[in-house]
């Protein structure tokens, strides 16, 4: 099922997800931060990718960065920000009403976006800890009245510590009940995710690779835009779900511990040692 042989991973430009492949509850995963940085040693393009809309790069770097993970805030990229590219080629200096936190009404207002509550060209829905039934209301009139709907990502739920909380998809679903209108949805497993950070990066999708710790977002997604497919099993999937798919990842590694160069294996040894202490090893 692992192929781990070199030869099969001809990859020159790395896209990896955060949570659940970097980090795990704020806490860096074993591995992850000698990963990042041999990949700048090695020169190698790369973007952390998340579906996560609420923050902006600046965010997210700086929560890495406090997990011991150094990423700039330019090798990030947020489902917000391939939104925000996407309607800028579809609509350049369009207008659209919004329902989100920072890191979507930044992207929108840096793509040149116009918000607006009046006639807008789309209405965006974006994720908030703090949905406003009012912003809803006028989403669905809006959406009635002609405007395009666009949603960030399809998470149905996000985490938090007393449980799960409503998230986009859920409230894309509301909308959508209301109005017969379904909405395009931008984030993974919408392979438009991979395309627009390969556009950022400059990269061809036959040298990519994609690591992802989730099978019906990461690996298909990733499958359909052409990567290299890593699972890795520090997160969400493990071997007994990948046998209920019909698709299978390119590698399954138990962490991104198993992607530090095998020349230095002291380091790669003793993170490996430190992913089995930890816990985070499936």
């Amino acid at each position: 099922m692992t192929t781990n042989k070199k030869i099969e991973r001809d990859v020159d430009c790395w896209l990896t997800d955060m949570d659940g492949v970097l980090v795990h509850e704020n806490k860096a995963i074993p591995g992850a931060a000698e990963l990042i940085n041999q990949w700048r040693e090695k020169q190698k393009p790369f973007l952390v990718l998340t579906n996560n809309s609420i923050y902006t790069p600046r965010d997210l770097s700086a929560r890495l960065a406090r997990s011991g993970i150094d990423v700039p805030e330019e090798q990030l990229w947020t489902s917000a920000l391939a939104t925000a590219a996407f309607l800028k080629d579809q609509s350049p200096g369009g207008s659209a009403f919004v329902i989100g936190e920072a890191g979507i009404t930044t992207a929108m207002h840096e793509a040149g976006f116009v918000m607006t509550d009046t006639d807008p060209d789309y209405v965006v829905l974006g994720e908030t800890r703090t949905y406003s039934f009012e912003a809803i209301t006028r989403a669905i009139r809006l959406i009635n009245d002609g405007a395009r709907f666009i949603v960030t990502n399809p998470d149905v739920t996000s985490p938090s510590r007393e449980g799960p909380l409503p998230a986009t998809g859920a409230v894309a679903a509301l909308i959508t009940s209301a109005t017969k209108r379904e909405p395009y949805v931008v984030g993974k497993p919408n392979p438009m995710m991979f395309r627009s950070a390969l556009n950022k990066l400059g990269a061809h999708s036959m040298r990519t690779g994609m690591i992802g710790d989730r099978m019906d977002t990461d690996v298909v997604a990733g499958i359909e835009a052409g990567l290299h497919t890593v699972l890795v099993l520090t997160g969400i999937a493990d071997r007994s779900e990948v046998e209920r798919y019909p698709f299978r990842p390119k590698e399954i590694l138990d962490s991104v511990a198993d992607l530090l160069e095998a020349g230095d294996t002291s380091t790669r040894t003793a993170v490996q040692d430190d992913a089995k202490k930890s816990g985070a090893k499936k």
